[in-house]
């Protein structure tokens, strides 16, 4: 079926003032008719082998290293933060709307009743957002500790989730307050603020972050940056450069129905859908960067608990310095020609032995130029070391070996809806991953003469998602890009390095803010 048939001028105008042309829509099209293809696993990444460990002497170097390149102004941050916090609070929201009687109808009622109050009352102190709560609950001529005496557990929950409250279901997960402080309580953002402050600031005390928000929160996110910079920069001795931007609406993809075709509202225009995380790669593609830490929103804690965090992002952030390193030397002696074969089988061990590449079976045989040629377009690539943290049994990717279609591995960060859900020996490997990605990322997007890489060109575009959903009833098929740190990364040179799982500690429901590690 051609674009003409499907598509009326009225559709082609849309689409044209969707960012998109018709033909990449019918490709769109097109993946959706020929579903996604799925990775090959070899096998999970595990100590020793595809994943480094770090010993405490080399640490220290690699965190001198760091520091050095940091006074230099490489450094930039990089955080997704457009999450919306409706998701955290799913069971708060089905209580305030149903009560608590019907959240508790199963299993052994008046008990659970009683402890579901027990717990969420006794809680609620523990919230860093809870004398914000008390204010606005007085605002409205009441009383918060009246209101938990006599377990007015709706009344409470409307006046932290609505608008005529503090109206966190509709804020972004980025400026809940997520910790106490000796200076107060303190918003999500406000600790990347805090964090970037230790390990990403230059020698003038500049410290660059760039952080990836909804449209509809843009405004509420720059004014509370506004607002919240001026109190960092003196009590940290630092100076932000703050920017932010929105997923652009040509990286948002065609949704279509369970026949293939395009999916339309009632009106009968198209309906276009936000591409997942690895639209984000056209922010970061955009941002003028050197050396790019990339964390999410919501993995963040106390000032208590930050010095392990701190350590080994700079262990992390030195040990692409020290790969960059040779990276650049190879890259420009190969850029220059006259390697000989000596110092080419150099070259090739560093790219087995400390990047994990792999070479054609028919590499040895072919001409020394050809071969030189070859191993430049390997190393002339973006790097990403990747911090992994073992397995406790959260939901998302982990590293693994990966099998190319000619047969070469890869180390790659690998989803479960990227492997196929038919193959039990695939299944069986998946299962096996001994790390988890907790997206905590280093990424260097200059090669060896400085210029900036186009990340565009690095995507495995084939690593795309198909999803299910429904929109006011009726079923249809949304496409994902290729995550950030899938698909849309899977051309990089990419080194996996083990870090403490104190590193790790996200904020997924509003439960998870009464872990130790958020108190």
């Amino acid at each position: 079926m051609n674009s003409e048939v499907l598509f009326s001028d009225k559709d082609k105008a849309q689409i044209e003032r969707q960012g998109l042309s018709v033909d990449q829509v019918m490709e769109q099209i097109q993946i959706f008719r020929e579903g996604a293809a799925p990775l090959k696993l070899n096998r999970p990444c595990t100590l020793h082998d595809g994943i480094r460990v770090i010993g405490e002497e080399e640490g220290k170097a690699l965190e001198t290293l760091h520091d050095e390149e940091a006074r230099a102004g490489r450094m930039l941050k990089f955080v997704p933060a457009s999450g919306a916090a409706s998701r955290m609070f799913k069971d708060w929201y089905w209580i305030m709307a149903k009560g608590i009687e019907e959240y508790t109808e199963t299993g052994s009622k008046i008990d659970f009743l009683k402890e579901i109050k027990d717990i969420l009352l006794g809680d609620l102190k523990k919230y860093a957002f809870f004398e914000d709560l008390k204010a606005v609950v007085a605002e409205g001529g009441q009383n918060l500790d009246e209101l938990m005496k006599k377990g007015e557990i709706r009344t409470i929950l409307s006046s932290i989730l609505t608008a005529d409250g503090m109206n966190y279901g509709q804020l972004p997960k980025a400026l809940l307050k997520f910790h106490k402080s000796p200076e107060g309580s303190r918003a999500a953002i406000e600790e990347h603020l805090v964090e970037a402050a230790l390990y990403a600031k230059d020698a003038g005390g500049r410290c660059r972050l760039h952080f990836t928000v909804s449209v509809e929160h843009e405004k509420a996110v720059a004014e509370f940056l506004k607002q919240k910079a001026a109190v960092y920069e003196k009590r940290l001795d630092a100076s932000f450069d703050l920017s932010l931007s929105v997923q652009h609406a040509y990286t948002d993809t065609l949704a279509v129905d369970m026949n293939g075709l395009p999916f339309r509202n009632p009106d009968g225009t198209l309906v276009f859908r936000p591409g997942g995380h690895g639209a984000l790669l056209e922010n970061l593609n955009l941002l003028d960067g050197d050396i790019i830490f990339i964390k999410n929103i919501d993995n963040v804690v106390p000032d208590s608990l930050k010095s392990v965090t701190v350590l080994y992002k700079k262990i992390l952030g030195g040990y692409l310095i020290k790969l960059q390193k040779v990276i650049f030397a190879y890259a420009a002696q190969l850029a220059a020609g006259g390697v000989s074969e000596k110092e080419l089988g150099r070259i090739v061990e560093f790219c087995k032995k400390d990047l994990c590449l792999s070479f054609p079976a028919d590499f040895p045989e072919k001409p020394l130029s050809v071969r030189c040629e070859q191993v430049f377009q390997k190393l002339n690539r973006p790097l990403r070391v990747c911090g992994v943290v073992r397995n406790v049994g959260e939901p998302g990717g982990g590293p693994f070996w990966v099998e190319d279609e000619d047969g070469a591995l890869s180390l790659q960060i690998v989803e479960e809806a990227q492997i196929n859900p038919n193959s039990e020996s695939q299944r069986t490997l998946w299962k096996t991953a001994t790390h988890f990605n907790p997206v905590d990322l280093v990424c260097g997007v200059r090669d060896y003469s400085s210029q900036k890489f186009d990340l565009k060109q690095f995507i495995n575009r084939k690593a795309i998602f198909i999803a299910r959903k429904t929109e006011k009833g009726r079923e249809l098929q949304a496409l994902e890009l290729p995550g950030l740190w899938n698909g849309a990364m899977a051309d990089w040179n990419t080194v996996f390095v083990e870090v403490p799982l104190e590193t790790f500690n996200p904020v997924k429901t509003v439960n998870d803010l009464l872990r130790p590690q958020h108190q």
